[in-house]
């Protein structure tokens, strides 16, 4: 198999390094030799965290570069903005329709820019599918389930039995919120 590439991107607190653990240990079970990176624009909630989940027969290295990733899986419609030039052409781009501000816009600094998603879906290059996950996780029980959410929409078109994602999931959420968790992989993955 060719080696898929695949970045999440968010920010601190959304769960994006828990994402990226679920999605190696699919990979993993598959039998996939697996790198994985992530970088912490900031050691706090609210900054920039980018992970690198790349899979296949034989992977060399964890870091994509422009232009090269399968799919970018967006916690947040900013970090979306950022990191899209990242997606290959014919790669998949989903998006959390949620915002969350950053600094410059809490303290007025800047403003958030209009029309985030809109401006992404005018690339004829990348495929783009907003979700709006924090409504799905709120329907799951927490808020907190957000990477989750998005973890199904991509297990949905993965090509991978949707059992084994949801195995995965179980293996590395806590026990007490394993149905929620399952709840919101299953709200995602039929989104």
């Amino acid at each position: 198999m060719a080696v898929t590439s695949i970045m999440i991107v968010g920010v601190g607190g959304q769960g994006t390094l828990l994402a990226s653990k679920i999605l190696g240990s699919v990979a993993v079970t598959q039998g996939y030799d697996v790198k994985m990176s992530e970088v912490h624009g900031m050691a706090q909630r609210g900054g920039s965290v980018v992970t690198y989940v790349r899979y296949g027969d034989k992977v060399h290295s964890p870091i994509i570069s422009p232009g090269e990733a399968d799919i970018v899986l967006a916690f947040e419609e900013l970090e979306a903005m950022r990191w899209a030039s990242f997606c290959k052409k014919g790669g998949t781009l989903i998006v959390n329709t949620q915002r969350i501000d950053p600094m410059p816009v809490v303290t007025g600094a800047k403003k958030y820019p209009s029309e985030t998603v809109e401006q992404l879906s005018k690339s004829e290059d990348i495929r783009l599918i907003p979700v709006d996950a924090l409504s799905l996780a709120k329907e799951a029980g927490t808020v907190k389930a957000v990477n989750v959410v998005l973890i199904g929409v991509l297990a949905k078109s993965s090509g991978i039995d949707k059992d084994v994602w949801i195995q995965a999931v179980k293996d590395n959420v806590p026990e007490r919120f394993r149905d929620m968790n399952i709840k919101a992989f299953e709200l995602g993955y039929n989104a």
